[in-house]
């Protein structure tokens, strides 16, 4: 089937919900299209006989196809002809699916022209977080067995739970149970397997079910089963799970929705995704017909599984053929599916069309886009669709919130960070201990040491208990500042409370001592982290060997460089330019050809960085022979810095050029004009014989005074 080729606008405009106006609402659904150009997406058409049989994934996505140019249009004729317009594929898709709901209120908000904005962004600056987005799908599969809701521990089911807790070490529970047989129905299996499980009694809960099966009848249910594997694979037992799924008795009754479901889930959650697609497909295989859950589910494991939007599309689209029912879970998959792989503008057509058929979206769909926005620098859009949800109606969660502060975390805006926390708490939200991080990170980001110090206590003072992040976080802070005692003081206080310090706590901390020069303390630290067996990453390693070679502790660096090269980590470009600057500040510029020989034998190509710090270097030692030649290298290679760097090299060079092309001048001249015999032979005299004592160039005043 053919598709139409169109492009949408790089961003859309949003307004932050302290400058909302409602005169300035606008349509729903504003993006452009361009004129239809037809391509084939598939070699052979789609049966007709499908009640949506054109293959509708959006055409933006075929990396092959070039993007087309944008005409402005008012926004009234855009949606006039959207609407018109028989040949678009989704609007022709999702215009053969009946509303469900009739859609109020549908308005995108759009940012005023000349808008002054007291929410200034800063520059862009990264830092690594984690962010409160994802949907937890096994608990979809709770929901849908009735296991949210608390049961009662009384009678045979308090019996049975006193007995799994106290049971001794030497006894399984089925070896226990003798007591129960005929006293204990299939209900209250199931809910004894329920309280199990909350309670993380894991191995309880597999030598009951074992115990069910071996009973006279069998105790084992469709719904124990469904309650038993989502608790195995929050536990990491998916081979457990797989094992109990594979020899479930082949009765009619065991193939159900609703156990698939719980097994697909509990093996995600176990991370063994081709498990869980090996269950899927068995589960077509018995013509089991899937419901929303499962496609929800299934959506999110091709998502870990790497594979594209493109294929969660036609994944959708398949289920829709079958006649699944769209739900918040299955939005909710596919926005994520398609925000992981940035196609932002494509998850918001899915979200406004599917709101026009009734399907509207939730918080945790609003987070998801949010925090999608946020993380591409566009923060003016994420703000805008926080407005959008409160206009709607939709109360911000924890998450929205802590979207919010780590991207004004990472924009150096704490002041932004500490406005939010009011908000939040107006909204009848209390901070947690990630609101908080991102307060301390922010401040780490300006070089507030103090401010950063001040909202960990605070944090403290409120009765929230910190987590590795925040003490990274704060150790961070201290280090910017050149507080690299109070950086350990932090680090050893972690470890009083019991936390163990990640790998970025202690790259931090290495952080710290490197700029306060302490090598002694480095290598301490850098030995610390070998006997907890914790491996470094790229930027561990290029903080030893920069801490190391910068106090001229040149061999040490090299056994850095050794150590991290037996787990795979090998020196790269930024590792040999950090050597460089070391060996060049320390007078050792003759080593510099050596390194780059070494970058060649491991394929590393130079670049700006590299053939400036040389530069500089002989400059420094003023061999401009050496500088005039690399920096010719540089060129030649197209390794050229930013204008601004290149400028200040080349002004330094200039000068160094024209002295020398002056001398080089006369001394050319003095050859041209010998040859060309323009040049008068100096007369060879003989020599005064007292010369040796004549005395030249004797001043007047020294005269007079003689003869005075």
């Amino acid at each position: 089937m053919a598709l139409t080729h169109q492009k949408l606008p790089p961003s859309f405009p949003f307004t932050p919900n302290r400058y909302l106006n409602p005169s300035h609402l606008k349509p729903y659904f504003l993006f452009r299209y361009t004129k239809p150009r037809l391509f084939s997406l598939f070699a052979a058409p789609l049966p007709p006989s499908s009640p949506s049989s054109s293959p509708i994934f959006l055409p933006f996505l075929e990396e092959e196809e070039e993007e087309e140019e944008i005409n402005d249009f008012d926004e009234e004729e855009e949606e006039e002809e959207l609407e018109d317009d028989p040949k678009d594929p989704l609007v022709r898709f999702f215009k053969s699916r009946t509303s469900t709901q009739d859609t109020q209120r549908e308005g995108r908000l759009t940012l005023q022209k000349n808008r002054r904005s007291s929410w200034h962004l800063a520059a862009d600056i990264e830092f690594k977080d984690e962010s409160e987005t994802g949907f937890e799908v096994e608990h979809l599969v709770e929901e849908e067995n009735g296991l949210i809701s608390s049961v009662g521990s009384d009678g045979i089911v308090g019996e049975i739970m006193k007995i799994a807790k106290n049971l001794p070490q030497n006894l399984t529970l089925g070896e226990v149970l003798g007591g129960f047989e005929g006293r204990v129905s299939e209900k209250e299996c199931v809910e004894v397997l329920g309280l199990m499980g909350e309670q993380g009694l894991f191995m309880a809960c597999l030598y009951l079910f074992e115990w069910m099966g071996l009973q006279e009848p069998s105790l084992v249910t469709p719904r124990a089963c469904s309650v038993l594997f989502p608790i195995l694979g929050r536990a990491r037992m998916g081979d457990k799970l797989m094992t109990l799924f594979v020899n479930l008795p082949p009765n009619k009754e065991f193939r159900d929705v609703h156990v698939y479901n719980a097994a697909i889930s509990g093996l995600m959650c176990s991370k063994r995704y081709d498990d869980a697609w090996k269950v899927y497909e068995s589960m077509e295989a018995n013509n089991v017909f899937p419901d929303n859950v499962t496609c929800s589910i299934v959506i999110t494991i091709m998502r870990k599984m790497g594979r594209t939007a493109k294929e969660s599309w036609d994944f959708f689209e398949r289920m829709n053929r079958k006649g699944v029912k769209w739900s918040q879970e299955v939005l909710g998959a596919l926005v994520k599916s398609f925000c992981d792989e940035g196609l932002k503008s494509e998850a918001l057509i899915i979200q406004t069309e599917m709101a026009r058929k009734g399907v509207f979206s939730n918080a945790i769909v609003y987070n998801t886009l949010i925090d999608a926005f946020s993380k591409s620098n566009r923060v003016e859009e994420a703000e805008g669709l926080y407005a959008e949800m409160r206009l709607k109606g939709i109360k911000p969660t924890a998450a929205s919130f802590n979207i919010l502060m780590d991207a004004y975390s990472r924009r150096m805006q704490p002041d932004i960070v500490e406005k939010l926390l009011v908000e939040m708490q107006d909204s009848g939200l209390e901070p947690n201990v990630k609101s908080y991080t991102c307060l301390i990170s922010g401040y780490a980001k300006k070089k507030m040491s103090d401010m950063a110090a001040d909202a960990f206590l605070r944090m403290k003072k409120h009765g929230i208990n910190p987590t590795s992040h925040s003490y990274t976080a704060l150790i961070h802070a201290y280090s910017v500042s050149g507080w690299h005692e109070k950086a350990y003081m932090a680090f050893e206080n972690m470890k009083k409370e019991r936390l163990k310090p990640s790998i970025e706590t202690y790259t931090a901390l290495l952080d710290a001592f490197r700029r306060a020069g302490d090598t002694q303390t480095l290598t301490q630290i850098w030995k610390m982290m070998m006997e907890e067996k914790i491996e470094g990453t790229r930027i561990t390693f290029n903080t030893l060997v920069d801490g190391f070679a910068k106090q001229g502790l040149y061999m040490e660096a090299r056994d850095v460089i050794s150590e991290f090269g037996k787990i795979g980590l090998h020196p790269t470009v930024m590792t040999y330019n950090m050597l460089m600057n070391a060996y060049a500040r320390g007078g050792q510029h003759s080593k510099l050809p050596q390194l780059l020989k070494e970058m060649a034998a491991l394929n590393l190509r130079p670049d700006s960085v590299t053939y400036s710090t040389m530069i500089y270097a002989y400059v420094r030692v003023r061999d401009f022979k050496r500088a005039f030649f690399y920096h010719k290298q540089m060129v030649k290679s197209g390794q050229v810095p930013d204008a601004r760097s290149y400028e200040k090299l080349r002004s330094i060079l200039d000068v160094k050029a024209a002295r020398k092309n002056r001398k080089d001048k006369s001394a050319i001249l003095g050859i041209i004009n010998s040859k060309m015999g323009m040049v008068k032979a100096k007369k060879k005299g003989k020599k005064d014989e007292f010369w040796k004592t004549r005395k030249r160039h004797v001043r007047a005043f020294n005269s007079t005074s003689r003869s005075g």
